[in-house]
């Protein structure tokens, strides 16, 4: 009876240690990872997920996420998480220490804001993009040109200034010799343009490619003074880039003639 006790003391508590390290790595399921914390899983020793964070402007965000498909078909195991929005907003977060690998930026001066801070490597420009007339499908207001814009029974939906897309109205309404009073100030194109898909306003100020990416929900309208307010698109690796190889990478697979096809097909036009 003493030997049977002896080896049930001497079992019970290896079990009991060897349960609990059990229940330390299946207490909580594992979750995904998100751009915000791509620092901790970018490039990875062998066998690891391998990661690469892109901020990017919203009016990339059919092109580039048709890349990041291409990227992560050519590079297995890895993957390719974007942060769209406002270049101005996606500046900001860079040199307050968002982690990210690469800068696509829809002005030279939101990049700069980047450069500036040594945070980037030389910029490259790799696409330009100009401005159209966005109106709903059956148009209401009858726009048809930019100068119907200053209507004051004609509601807009703008860019606010401080973001590319808003900076380039300001030029092109500066260069018409026009003054429009918009109804709302969005912080990127994409919520600008949602404003003309819901009917909300009867006219807004976006990029060509955004029209042409709305898929027939609205319409475009060319004016001239689109001419004088295009937006040159640069790129960069950053400086701090987590997974630095992947980065120029995709720097290359953006600036190569399937990058050009995809952004070309989408309404961009080349530098």
């Amino acid at each position: 009876m003493f030997r049977r006790l002896s080896r049930w003391a001497i079992a019970l508590p290896v079990a009991l240690a060897l349960a609990g390290l059990s229940g330390c790595g299946s207490g909580q399921p594992a979750t995904s990872s998100t751009a915000s914390d791509s620092s901790s899983a970018s490039a990875s020793g062998a066998g690891g997920a391998k990661e690469v964070t892109v901020f990017a402007a919203a009016s990339l965000t059919g092109t580039f996420t048709e890349l990041g498909k291409t990227f992560e078909a050519a590079h297995p195991g890895t993957t390719v998480k974007f942060n769209f929005g406002s270049s101005a907003t996606l500046a900001q977060q860079i040199v307050q220490g968002a982690p990210a690998d690469v800068f696509a930026a829809a002005s030279p001066a939101t990049m700069k804001t980047v450069t500036d801070a040594s945070l980037a490597s030389a910029p490259t420009t790799f696409v330009r993009n100009k401005l159209e007339i966005a109106v709903p499908k059956d148009n209401p207001a009858k726009v048809d040109e930019l100068t119907d814009l200053a209507d004051s029974k004609v509601k807009v939906a703008l860019c606010a200034e401080q973001v590319p897309c808003g900076a380039a109205a300001v030029k092109a309404l500066d260069a018409a010799g026009l003054k429009v009073k918009p109804v709302t100030l969005e912080q990127d194109v994409k919520a600008t343009l949602t404003k003309v898909e819901l009917g909300e306003v009867d006219a807004a100020l976006v990029y060509k490619t955004d029209v042409i990416a709305s898929a027939g929900k609205v319409q475009g309208l060319e004016f001239p003074e689109a001419d004088k307010a295009i937006n040159d698109y640069p790129i960069a690796t950053l400086a701090k880039a987590p997974a630095g190889d992947l980065a120029k990478q995709f720097v290359d697979l953006v600036l190569s003639q399937q990058g050009k096809d995809v952004l070309t097909k989408a309404g961009f036009e080349a530098p």
